[in-house]
């Protein structure tokens, strides 16, 4: 890493009214982001979009000094530092506007090539809820999907849990600094969750904590992934707003469900009718709509269906399937007795066996 080029950068992010695109913009226009803080006030108001307002105390050589103290603490705190034009930047996060000019970040991940979805929700969790979530990544687990979500109580740190359980990836977005962990009593999970993925955030550690900061943090949330689901919203709140996001970024949204009474599927609810997210009742509503089929490297290479063993589960699904031939998911739940989420997880571990094969609408059949 440049340190220079960072030490610009981190001077631009301190500059009242500069936000990161247009940040971006100017170093587009100028060249690079110490050329920006070089050049003169007249010059920048000639670029389009750049107001006085942006550029009014852009040669204060007080946010330069905030910056040395900063990288300070980065260094000193053993801190990651990604920059937007550079290549280990998180691809999906380039195709943001908004997206942060420096992220930094803490733990022993990879983003590269990976499946990525948000899992965000109520703080005010139902059972329900906490059960569809650790159901839909226990069924996911064959995909090995990375599960990103904003640390925070409720649907987030039920998400992290159950990734942290089944040893996927997961990443946490947090709305402050490195210099401290909110809410406290998720202390407990920093050294696990860093082990199996670890935390982003754009704010520095003189940053103070406040309630408009986890808006930044929503966007990193729904940047990273190429889905987000929420799971329990009420008709206002967060995650609502990180749907919002995922929406303008061109990415899927997916809602779960709930009856119309329910205060806390409301949100979803509204989401699902206005057709701003897809229902999600299953793993397989996510696997289908993101076309996550199994590539043919990942799936185990197996002789012959009479060498494959079968839990009892699945011989029942085995049996029906022998006899009605090709069948939607949902008919195979219901005339198996089995549970959708439940009936989703069978047929993908059968798929992983070679037993099965998903057809397109979400039938299946014996292979």
């Amino acid at each position: 890493m440049d340190r220079d080029k960072l030490l610009a950068l981190l001077a631009l992010k301190k500059v009242p009214n500069l936000g990161d695109s247009s940040i971006k913009k100017l170093i587009r226009e100028v060249g690079t982001a110490s050329a920006v803080l070089r050049e003169p006030k007249g010059k920048l108001l000639k670029i389009d979009g750049i107001g006085a307002a942006k550029v009014k105390d852009i040669h204060n050589t007080e946010y330069l000094k905030a910056a040395e103290e900063e990288l300070g603490f980065i260094e000193s705190n053993a801190i990651h530092v990604d920059v937007y034009d550079e290549p280990d930047y998180p691809d999906k996060l380039k195709h943001c506007i908004d997206g942060p000019v420096v992220l930094f970040s803490r733990g022993n991940f990879n983003l590269k090539n990976q499946r990525i979805i948000s899992i965000v929700g109520t703080r005010q969790v139902t059972s329900y809820g906490v059960q569809f979530c650790e159901e839909l990544i226990e069924t996911l687990v064959p995909l090995q999907p990375t599960i990103v979500s904003g640390f925070a109580y409720g649907v987030d740190i039920t998400a992290h849990k159950a990734a942290m359980k089944h040893k996927l990836q997961t990443i946490g977005c947090l709305a402050h600094g490195f210099n401290q962990i909110y809410p406290k009593a998720h202390k407990k999970y920093v050294a696990q969750l860093e082990e199996y993925g670890g935390f982003f955030t754009d704010f520095w550690s003189t940053d103070p904590f406040d309630r408009k900061n986890f808006l930044g943090r929503n966007r990193i949330i729904a940047g990273l992934s190429e889905a987000t689901i929420v799971i329990e919203s009420a008709e206002k709140g967060g995650s609502l707003v990180t749907a919002e996001l995922a929406n303008s970024y061109n990415r899927d949204v997916f809602a779960v469900p709930g009856r119309t009474t329910d205060t806390l599927s409301k949100g979803c609810n509204m989401l699902i009718k206005t057709q701003k997210a897809h229902m999600l009742t299953s793993a397989a509503d996510l696997i289908y709509m993101l076309n996550w089929e199994l590539e043919e490297k990942e799936k185990p290479v197996v002789q012959k269906q009479l060498f494959v063993e079968l839990d009892l589960e699945e011989k029942v699904i085995y049996n029906y399937l022998q006899t009605s031939g090709k069948t939607l998911l949902d008919v195979i739940a219901l005339d198996c007795k089995f549970p959708s989420f439940k009936t989703a997880s069978i047929l993908l571990n059968m798929e992983l066996k070679g037993v099965i094969k998903p057809l397109p609408g979400k039938m299946f059949e014996l292979a």
